[in-house]
This record gives structure tokens, C-alpha cells and sequence, in this order.
């Protein structure tokens, strides 16, 4: 629950930031940024299909502009679009931090796991400038609270430091989202996320500071990506990666006409028509399958040819998968609360 979203005139710049450098060139078309004050930060997930329980999401709708974008949906609630609105028109919940340090510090919460960018990614470029991402990672800190974050954006970079500290503390990881081997084609389909070979270098920055990270093949496009999981997968075993994932496309009703404009204006039409038909071949003739259970894995040969590729190179590189649940002790402990003020004495001086 969150407050009405209010419109800034004169919101951040990120690319004014510090940051500047991980951010790519501004964006062509005019941005706008609203803010709003969320009553509760932690969503809770019911879906059987994910692996996790609880998420935060600090910000609505995306930069990155991903043709594919599951999120897109969402930004309905709000009465935008889900089309150019959810990568242009930014809500920013401006007292984030604020509102999960309440959230943790509640007798009712046992430190469960809390995955950032169960929605939209936490790392877009906005976050160079409000820094809600890591503020919120520093109050998991403060609680010792597990955390894992699903990212395309470089700003993680910048939190290496805290997220070694928290996979020390109360184990974090980090999984970066890479479903292209080639830059060129990444553009095509993700025109304002860092590229593919940025991407890799986030990884190896982050294994080198001690944080556990793996890659997210998401989502695998049968007939534009599915050939690209040996690679992707050779490349981040050798960046540090010690987890891999693959999920294949999902394209609800609010999706798939931005899906299907921008794959027929990236590719010559004979390509795109053969992805079409991959698609539906893997989904049973359809081009969507909302179905729980169903929904995130495809069926048909073509779906288990592409299933054993990813697991016979998973395997053999020693990646495990990373949507397995694992038990594991808890690291959550609130933080004592500060000593009351001394009441002062009339002898005091």
C-alpha cells in the first residue's frame, strides 16, 4: 500500500550523478519521476511458481525498457500504461528505507529471506540518485536479514562493498540477468539495460568482493536466445558465477503486443516469424500459457532439447541452481534499542 503518486517538476538527474559512467547516454525521451510515500515495503508472494516468499521494490516501472518486461502489468494499478509509461513514467518510494526498517523491527517477523527486484529492477539508473536500494540493504544489515537481489543494472557495482559485508553477516547473493551472448542483439530487445559484456564484468566485480552471484538466463526466446546457454552460461562460470537459472518468455496480454512490435521492428520478418513459431511450439500452439505451474517452463521436444542443453553445460561447469530452496539457519537478530536519555539531576553542573 502506498500513497498517491505526486508528480516531481524537478526530480534527480541521474545521469548528474557520480555514477554517470554505468549509466549509458540520457535517454531520448522525456522522463518522468513521481514519488510517494509507501505504507508497507514488503510484498508478500503467493504465486506456487516462485521461489521466494517475500520481496521489496523500491521503484515502479523500469528504464531499462525490456521488450519482454513481465512487470509491465503492474503499472496498470497506477493507471499508466504498460507500454512506453512503465519505462518512462518512474514512481520512486521515497521513504523505502524508513518503511522496511519498521517492517523488520515488528515482532511478527522472522528474517525470512528478502529478494530485491521481485517486480522491477532496484539497480535502474533513478537509483544513482535516491540510493533507496542501498539504504535498504544497509538496514538488512543493521537486522543481519538474508537477502538475494535479481539485477541488469552496473549501480550494483557500487554496493559491492555492503553486499560482502551482508554475505558475511546474513548470506546475500546476487544474480545478474544475461539472456544475450551478443551486445547487438541484447539492444534489440533491452535498448536502455547494460550490455551483455557489462553485465559479465558486474559479476566478476562482485565475485571478487565476496559476494555469491550466478546468472539468470531470463527469459530463454526460443529461436533468438536458446542457442546462446553454452556461452552464457562457459561466460559466467569463468566471471566467478557459482548459480545458474533459466526461465523461459512469458508474454501476458498487456506484454505481448510490446513484445511483438519491437521483435518485428528489430528483425527482418521471416526472422521474427520463425521466432513466433518457436514460441508457439514450446507453449503448445499459443503464444502465452497463464496457467500456474505451467507458466514459467515450456513443453513439447523443443522445450526438452532446450531443458538438457542448459542442464548438460550447467552440470558440467558445476553451476547449481539457484531457484532451489535451501534451507539454511537464520542470521536475523534486531538490533538492540537505543539506551534512553539519563535524566538530568538539579545537582548536575
Amino acid at each position: 500500500m502506498s500513497s498517491a503518486p505526486r508528480l516531481v517538476s524537478n526530480p534527480p538527474n541521474p545521469w548528474a550523478s557520480e555514477h554517470v559512467e554505468w549509466l549509458g547516454d540520457p535517454p531520448p525521451a522525456r522522463l518522468e519521476v513521481y514519488e510517494e510515500q509507501a505504507r508497507s515495503l514488503l510484498s508478500r508472494n503467493d504465486s506456487p511458481d516462485l521461489w521466494f516468499r517475500w520481496s521489496v521494490n523500491p521503484y515502479r516501472g523500469c528504464f531499462h525498457g525490456c521488450a519482454y518486461c513481465y512487470a509491465r502489468p503492474s503499472h496498470q494499478w497506477l493507471g499508466f500504461g504498460a507500454g512506453t509509461d512503465f519505462e518512462r513514467r518512474l514512481v520512486v518510494k521515497t521513504n523505502a528505507p524508513e518503511a522496511l526498517r519498521r517492517e523488520l523491527a515488528r515482532p511478527a517477523w522472522r528474517g525470512e529471506l528478502i529478494v530485491f527486484s521481485g517486480d522491477t529492477d532496484c539497480y535502474q539508473p533513478l537509483e544513482a540518485s535516491y540510493g533507496l536500494t542501498r539504504r535498504c540493504l544497509e538496514v538488512c544489515l543493521e537486522f543481519h536479514n538474508p537477502v538475494a537481489i535479481v539485477t541488469k543494472g552496473l549501480l550494483v557495482r557500487r554496493d559491492a562493498a555492503l553486499l560482502g559485508a551482508l554475505a558475511t553477516r546474513a548470506r546475500a547473493r546476487v544474480k545478474v540477468s544475461i539472456p544475450f551472448a551478443d551486445d547487438a542483439t541484447g539492444r534489440k530487445m533491452e535498448p536502455f539495460a547494460p550490455t551483455s559484456t557489462q553485465r559479465f564484468e558486474t559479476l566478476r566485480a562482485l565475485a571478487d568482493a565476496g559476494v555469491p552471484v550466478g546468472i539468470a538466463v531470463a527469459p530463454v526466446i526460443p529461436g533468438l536466445n536458446d542457442g546462446d546457454i553454452p556461452s552464457l552460461l562457459a561466460r559466467a562460470r569463468e566471471a566467478g558465477a557459482t548459480s545458474a537459472s533459466m526461465t523461459l518468455l512469458r508474454l501476458p496480454r498487456e506484454v505481448l503486443p510490446v513484445f511483438m512490435e519491437r521483435l518485428g521492428a528489430a528483425f527482418p520478418p521471416e526472422r521474427a516469424r520463425r521466432v513466433e513459431n518457436a514460441i508457439r511450439d514450446v507453449r503448445g500452439g499459443r503464444l502465452d500459457e497463464p496457467a500456474f505451474g505451467a507458466r514459467m517452463r515450456g513443453l513439447g521436444p523443443r522445450w526438452d532439447a532446450v531443458d538438457q542443453l542448459f542442464e548438460t553445460h550447467a552440470r558440467r561447469l558445476g553451476l547449481w541452481s539457484s531457484w532451489q530452496a535451501v534451507e539454511e539457519p537464520s542470521t536475523f537478530r534486531r538490533p538492540p534499542a537505543p539506551a534512553p536519555p539519563r535524566q538530568g539531576s538539579l545537582f548536575d553542573e
